[in-house]
């Protein structure tokens, strides 16, 4: 085990080098000049821009300004944003806890109504029941977030009036920030209408981040039923005549759930890409939205910062996935 977790840390080194080239390179191969936007229509004097280009270290060559960048990376120190001039690192982390809550909630929506429907759909192969829960996955996987975030809005919020259109609270509720976890921070204070007003602004960005993890677990979760329905060890235990409920919840679900839960570790990545989107439509103050915003300005320290941070998330919770299911199958070591 010691071996295998070595051989995945050490996987991890050329993965990290290569985002940090990505993350370096993106921002500055998008047109547009920082100091130019940071003027505005002001304008700015040859002389100021300068002086600027060699404050920010901009008219260095681009080799030592990814020297200066790894340097910084190794030491903790992603620099100053170049707009609030606030260190990057702070600035991520602070608004790291409402992306977190918000894929959570996703999360936990996408198994709640994924795994119950691929369990379903397994044991109902072939009926209508089965053709709905893979044609409504494919359909789920198949939509763009935009889109699908749009059309939610324009229902529930627009012609119903049910949901917030966005943010994370109402606004007539002031809630001091102790965890950074919108839901549990009303609950320390104590305030149940806060509570409500928190969980109320979930429902839609949740389940528009939850749906294309959703239609993954439910389509994993039938796929490795369907193949454990199959085992000598199932019909084993129907000749046994134990219930069909025993058979399914005991003998097959169990057994059947090793590969939906690395399914399910795997959706970490996907929802904080899909964070990106889902925020920026409902204007969700996580770190999705800091991105987008970051990348408008060219503010080149917030987003190299911010992809590296989330990165490294990424990969440290894949790691934790693999060594998770080396764990539980211990012929993958090998």
């Amino acid at each position: 085990m010691f071996k295998f977790i070595l051989v995945k840390l050490a996987q991890l080194v050329p993965t990290f080098i290569g985002v940090t080239i990505v993350a370096f390179a993106f921002i500055r191969l998008l047109p547009g000049d920082p100091i130019l936007l940071m003027a505005g229509e002001r304008g700015i004097s040859a002389e100021r821009y300068a002086q600027l280009q060699a404050q920010f270290g901009f008219d260095r060559p681009l080799p030592v300004q990814y020297w200066e960048f790894l340097k910084g990376l190794l030491h903790g120190d992603l620099g100053n944003s170049l707009v609030t001039h606030s260190p990057v690192v702070g600035e991520f982390f602070s608004r790291f806890p409402a992306t977190m809550e918000l894929s959570l909630f996703a999360l936990a929506f996408a198994v709640i109504i994924g795994l119950p429907a691929g369990v379903l759909a397994a044991i109902r192969r072939g009926k209508t029941l089965d053709h709905t829960v893979v044609g409504i996955s494919l359909t789920g996987y198949s939509m763009p977030i935009f889109w699908w975030g749009l059309l939610l809005i324009m229902f529930f919020s627009g012609t119903l009036g049910w949901t917030p259109v966005s943010g994370r609270i109402s606004f007539m509720y002031f809630i001091e920030p102790v965890t950074g976890f919108m839901t549990i921070d009303t609950l320390l204070a104590g305030d149940w209408g806060a509570f409500l007003s928190a969980l109320h602004h979930l429902i839609l960005p949740a389940i528009v981040l939850g749906t294309i993890p959703l239609a993954v677990i439910a389509r994993q979760t039938r796929s490795s039923m369907l193949e454990v329905l199959g085992e000598d060890y199932v019909r084993t235990a129907r000749a046994k005549g134990l219930s069909s409920y025993r058979v399914i919840m005991v003998h097959t679900l169990r057994n059947a759930l090793i590969s939906v839960v690395t399914v399910i570790g795997l959706q970490v990545g996907l929802l904080l890409a899909g964070a990106i989107l889902t925020e920026t439509i409902f204007s969700w103050p996580g770190i999705g939205k800091w991105m987008i915003d970051a990348i408008s300005r060219r503010d080149y320290p917030s987003v190299q910062g911010g992809l590296v941070l989330i990165a490294f998330i990424v990969m440290i919770v894949n790691l934790l996935v693999d060594l998770a299911y080396g764990v539980i199958n211990p012929r993958i070591r090998h």
